[in-house]
């Protein structure tokens, strides 16, 4: 093996969004989707267990589901609740698992429930998925309204207790709401560059520059309809990656592959929600082709073959998302 080819075995690898919801696929499909990580190289992975409009009672069946998962397979798995967890699965060989929301309906207008929810193992949650919710307007609504009161005391309760705030698939005006009212790194888990595909999920470089002045990240998406033309290739992956690492440096920028366990099953799921993902956003597309773990070697092999230093590419796989856990996860009681 190379030294190019060898770089993810040595760097800790941390994909930061997991799509594991039954709108993207089967149980099985998405605990098989976890082994294929682990054969291409991963140490940490943070899934999806509840999105809006989820209630609470959905998320806590889920976390619970997804706990069982580990306890009943020690072997191979561990929860991600510390930056350290991520290092000790690099060392044993296994994969930790963290939890985030896609979206806030799950704190149920209940600002207490954030810190009940980290405690559970919860470390990122996005403000809105795609329309308007309580705390702010998501990317596809038609009009472009800011944070709402709640919003904002939601941001200050998920910074006060180290729940990392996530403006993935929110509003333009919400997200620098976000920002101005920052006193913690904002992330973006999995939003592409919108001057390389113009879509309505990708993110302008205003908007990235203004995350990454909070001390945040910029996860790169594997979706093929935000990469491009529904281009799931590695090289569309990698002209994302570039972008931003050009744009905001290579400290500010990490992988949140977004890889669906069954894309029919979500690309059937998204036909019947013409609201939440609306017409003329290439939605519609028959094949739904989406980047998978195997190609994240080649990603590594690509940028070290465009002149990336062995430490940048490692802080893109995964380094930089282990910094952010450092520097805002909280031990709370």
């Amino acid at each position: 093996m190379s030294a190019v080819t060898a770089i993810p075995a040595r760097a800790l690898v941390w994909d930061q969004t997991f799509p594991a919801t039954p709108t993207c696929g089967s149980w099985a499909a998405h605990v098989g989707a976890l082994h294929r990580m682990q054969a291409s190289g991963y140490n940490a992975v943070s899934i999806t267990v509840a999105s809006d409009p989820d209630d609470t009672l959905t998320a806590i069946r889920r976390i619970a589901m997804w706990r069982r998962f580990v306890r009943d397979n020690p072997d191979r798995f561990l929860l991600l609740l510390r930056a350290e967890d991520a290092e000790a699965a690099k060392r044993e060989g296994k994969l930790a698992l963290g939890f985030h929301f896609q979206g806030t309906t799950p704190f149920d207008r209940d600002v207490g429930l954030v810190e009940v929810f980290y405690k559970l193992g919860v470390r990122h949650a996005l403000m809105a998925y795609n329309q308007k919710n309580h705390v702010g307007d998501g990317c596809h609504e038609r009009t472009d309204a800011g944070l709402s009161r709640f919003g904002l005391e939601i941001v200050r309760e998920m910074q006060r207790v180290g729940m990392l705030v996530d403006c993935t698939h929110t509003g333009t005006r919400t997200s620098l709401d976000v920002f101005e009212a920052a006193a913690a790194p904002v992330i973006f888990s999995h939003s592409n560059a919108a001057a390389l595909k113009d879509h309505q999920r990708n993110i302008g470089d205003e908007l990235a520059r203004a995350c990454a002045a909070t001390g945040g990240v910029v996860g790169v998406n594997g979706i093929g309809i935000f990469l491009g033309d529904n281009d799931d290739s590695t090289d569309a992956l990698f002209r994302h990656v570039d972008h931003w690492v050009q744009l905001l440096g290579p400290r500010h920028v990490g992988i949140g592959l977004d890889s669906v366990s069954e894309p029919e099953v979500l690309a059937a799921s998204v036909r019947q929600q013409a609201s939440k993902y609306p017409a003329g956003q290439n939605y519609e597309t028959a094949e739904l082709r989406v980047c998978r773990p195997e190609q994240i070697p080649g990603l590594a092999d690509r940028m070290a073959k465009a002149g990336y230093a062995e430490a940048d590419v490692a802080d893109v796989l995964g380094g930089n998302w282990l910094r952010l856990a450092r520097e805002v996860w909280k031990d709370i009681a």
